[in-house]
């Protein structure tokens, strides 16, 4: 019977020690890194993750590229556009440097124009150029 009792003795003091000991180290650690949930949102290796990244730009100011003639286009979804219509966006597109591509993608967004889904691929591959 005493045996019993000392082994539930020693256990409690055990876990006493070990709970001075966590909170001890938990109190006197650095504070962890903290992580940007930012850095959390995109690998960067998907059209998805290009596409909201390019979302969550933080300028929501409008800007034009000569492209003006694009707003014709305003609500209109990625699959609705013809060979001719995909093409004024392949000349605006190639016509302007290539660290422009992922303003003009913003701009084209926060204007409400998508962009036709034959010329997603040719954008997403030049904005994941620079950011290598």
């Amino acid at each position: 019977m005493y045996f019993f009792l000392y082994t539930i003795i020693a256990i409690l003091f055990l876990g006493c020690i070990a709970a001075s000991i966590y909170k001890y180290n938990a109190k006197n650690s650095p504070n962890p890194p903290t992580v940007n949930p930012a850095d959390m949102e995109c690998c960067g290796q998907h059209e998805v993750c290009e596409k909201e990244s390019l979302l969550a730009a933080v300028s929501k100011q409008i800007e034009y590229y000569n492209d003006e003639e694009l707003d014709r286009f305003r609500g209109r979804e990625g699959d609705e556009y013809n060979e001719p219509e995909t093409e004024e966006f392949r000349d605006v597109l190639y016509t302007m440097r290539s660290e422009e591509v992922a303003g003009w993608v913003r701009s084209l967004q926060l204007r409400q124009i998508n962009l036709p889904n034959d010329l997603k691929d040719e954008v997403f591959l030049i904005v994941g150029e620079r950011r290598e």
